[in-house]
């Protein structure tokens, strides 16, 4: 099983972290599937021919899709932003039920961070999950860069992190039926 498999059963906010580097990984190697056997699939020296050839499939039909929808250069593929949609319409019934409570004061604690990155973010029409994601995604890539994290950054990661954490164990809760809303 792939990562990206065992994420989305696992977690599904560091599933869509991991999507977006995916989308990011194929640009960087001009969605070409030659660079992308190169660059990525022969560096797995572990998996099987079969692994290896379902890996490279996964590439190809990641890259017809963006093609497609017109993300190469950049953007994300829908069904990247289904997961956005999925997790804030779960979110907003998670927001309007009693019988969560430290969900909420997850969330409430994250707010002045969301209305921050949003008042300094170019579209202010992004949900609000999806400002989370790109701030995470944001310090994910300074991170990989070896650039420093101020304070107020890590401040903002930690709870953002601790909310995303939360949804994401009651989305797979939701899933396999088991939230009672």
């Amino acid at each position: 099983m792939f990562v990206s498999q065992q994420l989305k059963q696992r977690n599904i906010a560091e599933y869509l972290i991991y999507m977006w580097q995916v989308e990011d990984l194929i640009r960087a190697n001009h969605c070409d599937m030659e660079q992308i056997q190169c660059n990525i699939v022969d560096h797995y020296p572990s998996l099987s021919d079969e692994q290896r050839t379902e890996l490279s499939q996964w590439y190809e039909d990641l890259i017809e899709m963006m093609r497609r929808e017109e993300v190469m250069q950049r953007g994300h593929l829908q069904i990247n932003k289904n997961v956005i949609v999925w997790l804030t319409d779960l979110h907003l019934q998670l927001m309007a039920s009693p019988k969560f409570p430290y969900y909420n004061a997850a969330y409430y604690k994250a707010l002045p961070f969301i209305v921050e990155l949003r008042a300094k973010g170019a579209d202010k029409d992004k949900p609000e999950l999806e400002t989370c994601f790109d701030a995470l995604y944001g310090i994910l890539l300074l991170k990989l860069q070896k650039k420093e994290i101020s304070e107020e950054t890590q401040k903002a990661q930690e709870a953002i992190t601790g909310l995303l954490s939360m949804l994401s164990t009651y989305y797979i809760v939701d899933k396999k039926g088991g939230l009672e809303l």
